[in-house]
């Protein structure tokens, strides 16, 4: 569904938002996209597990706890942090999770890192059987498939088609199914990855380009001025941004709109693509620091 923001902007420029946060109210946004095909695959090759690895606030674990309970899979979710083994109860996207049927797997930053080594993969094979392997973060090319069906008939007139990025999944299946007219745009959420090179592998077009000035200093990392945009944002719209990935997309875009960086008459489409289980958890640490919290 998309829907007009409701902001005026000078040079006759639209934006207008693409609800894929509204798919599902626990598998959301791109992650259905991501995970559709990969579920599909899952249930053909007979397997009855599915396991993957994300972060403590992970939408990706979420949402592959949440499908796993919906379609009939066990999930298992590698968890980097050793320390919130004994903390499920105060993080609300594990407790979700586990409140799905997920089992945990929490391991040592260091240990995190060796995930798509195909030792550490034989090791947890041992441990919980023959699984389905999930990337972190979902991407893979049947993920990317799945992200190619988020631009449909209706928005080809548009010029610009702009999404944040983590793993370079969603933005690669925007970039093969954007027309030959549209410029895709991304703008990660984090700090000094190596995107460009991840995007390319699965891409198939040279529409696109990344903006890497709106990252607010790395993955997961937040500022007064990004809750102060959030909240005046869900108040003009009522449309809510998590603070991991949208609310920095949002935010960019609408910089650049008004320091005239888009041509006059650009029509813009913004891909909401969910992830707003992520406010409990961020609300938290902002209420820790005695900072303003996000408004829902």
């Amino acid at each position: 569904m998309n829907q007009p923001v409701n902001i005026i902007f000078p040079h006759n420029i639209r934006l207008t938002v693409k609800r894929e946060d509204l798919l599902h109210p626990h598998i959301s946004g791109n992650k259905f996209r991501k995970l559709k095909y990969n579920i599909i695959q899952a249930k053909e090759e007979g397997k009855t597990a599915l396991l993957t690895f994300g972060g403590a606030f992970s939408n990706h674990i979420a949402a592959t706890a949440a499908a796993g309970k919906e379609y009939g899979f066990e999930t298992i979710g590698v968890i980097r942090g050793e320390e919130l083994v004994n903390k499920i109860g105060d993080n609300p996207t594990l407790a979700f999770a586990e409140s799905c049927g997920m089992g945990f797997k929490f391991v040592t930053r260091e240990a995190y890192r060796q995930k798509t080594e195909e030792a550490f993969v034989n090791e947890l094979r041992n441990e919980f059987g023959d699984f389905y392997l999930v990337p972190e973060g979902g991407t893979n090319h049947l993920a990317v498939k799945g992200c190619e069906e988020i631009l449909s008939a209706d928005d080809e007139w548009f010029t610009h088609i702009c999404c944040a990025v983590g793993t370079g999944g969603t933005i690669a299946g925007i970039i093969n199914s954007a027309l030959p007219h549209q410029q895709v745009l991304g703008f990660p959420a984090l700090k000094g990855a190596e995107l460009q090179h991840e995007v390319a592998i699965f891409a198939k077009k040279d529409n696109w380009k990344l903006v890497d000035d709106y990252h607010f200093g790395g993955y997961g990392k937040i500022n007064t001025e990004l809750v102060a945009f959030m909240n005046d944002f869900f108040e003009k719209t009522g449309i809510l941004l998590d603070p991991v990935y949208t609310a920095k997309l949002f935010f960019g875009v609408i910089d650049r709109t008004n320091k005239g960086m888009f041509p006059e008459n650009s029509n813009i489409l913004l891909i909401h693509t969910g992830g707003l289980q992520g406010i409990g958890g961020m609300n938290r640490e902002l209420m820790r620091k005695k900072l303003p919290i996000i408004k829902t």
